[in-house]
């Protein structure tokens, strides 16, 4: 994963100059496209710590940016950026981000090389029973469902022992009984209490805020304050013209 060179003008990426109880903080974040089009001004934000995040808004606030940003794939022109431990980003279509042609050859990639062959498949085999995908390790990807795939992505990011999950709108392609299957297990992971997992939702869905932990609003490339999830969603719901269940 790529990172930032500290300076005035890049992000600085510091693990370990981070409480431990404190996942991400950002400070002031600003970043534009080439062509100018500002997509984050003044990016302020503190994950609490392990638990369901959620950051609500619609097309073009700034959502998918600042998950690249924090992902390392994006570079800040201004401000800080500080991370705990390792991060993962699971993308919106994992047809996007799975390269192999088995589910245990995917979930390798993740795993150390330099460790012993029998304690990576035992990592393969336990990061598949996480997510439900218990045997499947020859399982050729292809053969697998929309939610099985995204499933796997998630399983690849647990496999690389990351403790910060980058969700970007991770149920916008799959079925009702599939988004119901991710929400429940990325709810799940974040409630054990060892290995603590922090994870980052991107989401246009206001159903979706009822069951995270905290959930803030971002519109123009900033972020509002954390509030409990029920309460934004039915501000939003009543004041800010809604499609469904999803932001206009």
């Amino acid at each position: 994963m790529a990172s930032g060179q500290a300076s005035a003008l890049t992000v600085e990426q510091q693990p370990g100059q981070v409480p431990a109880a404190v996942a991400l903080e950002l400070e002031d974040i600003h970043y534009a496209w080439p062509g100018g089009a500002a997509a984050l001004r003044g990016c302020t934000l503190r994950l609490p710590g392990a638990g369901l995040w959620m950051l609500v808004g619609r097309n073009g606030s700034g959502k998918s940016s600042l998950l690249r940003l924090i992902a390392g794939l994006l570079t800040a022109q201004s401000g800080a950026l500080r991370r705990s431990g390792r991060c993962a980003l699971v993308f919106q279509n994992p047809d996007h981000q799975l390269l192999l042609p088995s589910c245990g050859s995917e979930l390798l990639l993740a795993i150390d090389p330099q460790l012993a062959e029998a304690e990576r498949r035992q990592r393969v085999d336990a990061a598949l029973d996480l997510v439900g995908l218990t045997g499947l390790a020859e399982r050729p990807i292809h053969g697998l469902s929309g939610g099985q795939k995204q499933r796997l992505s998630i399983a690849a990011a647990l496999a690389s022992e990351a403790s910060l999950l980058l969700l970007d709108e991770p149920t916008a392609l799959l079925d009702p009984d599939s988004q119901a299957e991710v929400l429940t297990l990325i709810r799940r992971l974040t409630q054990r209490p060892e290995p603590a997992l922090s994870a980052l939702w991107i989401t246009h869905r206001l159903d979706e805020l009822r069951h995270c932990d905290g959930a803030a609003l971002m519109q123009d490339g900033r972020i509002g304050a954390w509030q409990p999830g029920c309460d934004l969603a039915g501000q939003l719901s009543a004041h800010r013209g809604c499609s469904g269940a999803a932001l206009a």
